[in-house]
């Protein structure tokens, strides 16, 4: 897979943008402000409907317009596919491939990307939300119909802690809350799936992420996942110091089915949710574990090998999805990647990315990047494509 063309409107500091890319690496240079890492983001939206640098889809509309559009000509197998999306401030947003009208949840179905960034240093240094946040990314990358999992389970939540929110106010006691049970129902049925789909993630990321982490580092320091499960008593708002009882490979190593667990735990925590108003239990309070040299790589890694930690978890997902998918590589995206490293460490990573059909990088400083990768160079300044 690969991008032959992004055409941008309105979208950031571009009030219209035409780039054309190559098959391998793409090099785009400009200095810091003038708009590079926009390029990019707009092709990960179109993978994983979320940017990487904000939270709102709003903050990538050009101040002063209403809606901001991508729009992708994308090739693979040798078809031609042209995805667009419009986001708008009000309303929601709208997307078509090929001028055919598509629900927005199912665009990462045409178009499969990994981007790695300097913010994804807070998968291993930041909250469980950031890496909640990855592992389902890259799951509905791998399997689209899991963004309707993911779209229905969060509403049940905001249902049933709407539920207990009320409850609490009114001094309602569990016992006497028989809606909460059909809650409970739902909650279980779609949190359950989340998590044994997390699980096998994690599991199936394991050699990947060795492998590329020995390529990127050249050392072997054991990089290793765990999840940390809240159904089997983890607890999302206790600073994780050491590595807890409750950490597990996967769900699979209990005898007990997910279903069963979550239902337990829930039981377990009606008197608590009540008090609180929230649910304490579930995917959405659990936890990413990153070991490395045997100690959580959280409170004990340096910043380089925090560093190299996460980028090589964005080289195994990559990895993971060349592997499996029917459409070919994704398309790896690295966003001011080689200011981080040394020259040992981007030569490195020069060859680890070399196989991959296409390539986007982007730097403020065209030496920082090898030799091998600026072939084919865009040039960026002031929200414009120029000439050098």
């Amino acid at each position: 897979m690969r991008v032959t063309h992004l055409s941008l409107t309105d979208f950031r500091n571009y009030a219209n943008a035409e780039v054309g890319f190559f098959p391998g690496p793409n090099l785009i240079v400009g200095r810091n402000g003038q708009g590079k890492t926009n390029l990019v983001e707009a092709l990960g939206f179109l993978s994983t409907l979320g940017s990487h640098r904000v939270s709102t889809d709003k903050a990538m509309i050009r101040s002063g317009q209403d809606a901001g559009i991508i729009r992708a000509r994308l090739e693979y197998n040798g078809r031609d596919i042209l995805a667009e999306v419009q986001l708008n401030r009000t309303g929601q947003n709208r997307a078509q491939v090929n001028r055919s009208v598509i629900k927005t949840r199912d665009l990462p179905r045409y178009f499969s990307s990994v981007v790695f960034a300097p913010e994804d240093l807070a998968l291993v240094r930041g909250d469980p939300s950031g890496r909640r946040k990855f592992l389902d990314q890259l799951l509905v990358l791998r399997s689209p119909r899991l963004a309707a999992v993911l779209s229905d389970y969060d509403r049940v939540l905001k249902q049933r802690n709407t539920l207990l929110k009320s409850a609490r106010a009114s001094g309602v006691r569990g016992n006497q809350l028989s809606t909460l049970d059909i809650w409970d129902d739902r909650l279980v049925e779609f949190g359950s799936e989340i998590i044994d789909e997390r699980a096998k993630l994690v599991q199936q990321l394991g050699e990947p992420l060795r492998a590329a982490y020995r390529a990127v580092v050249n050392e072997d320091h054991g990089p290793a996942l765990m999840a940390s499960l809240s159904i089997l008593g983890a607890d999302e708002d206790a600073e994780l110091g050491v590595l807890p009882a409750t950490v597990l490979p996967s769900a699979a190593s209990v005898e007990s089915s997910t279903n069963e667990i979550f239902r337990t735990a829930l039981v377990g925590l009606r008197k608590r949710e009540l008090e609180r108003g929230i649910t304490l239990a579930g995917p959405h309070r659990d936890d990413l574990v990153f070991m490395l040299n045997a100690l959580p790589a959280k409170g004990y890694a340096s910043h380089g090998e925090s560093w190299s930690f996460a980028l090589s978890l964005k080289l195994a997902s990559a990895q993971l999805l060349r592997q499996e998918s029917a459409s070919g590589d994704p398309v790896l995206i690295l966003d001011d990647v080689f200011a981080e490293l040394d020259l040992q460490r981007r030569a490195r990573l020069a060859a680890a990315i070399g196989s991959f059909e296409q390539v986007l990088i982007t730097a403020a400083v065209l030496e920082d990047v090898p030799p091998a990768l600026v072939a084919h160079t865009i040039h960026i300044h002031a929200g414009a494509v120029t000439d050098g």
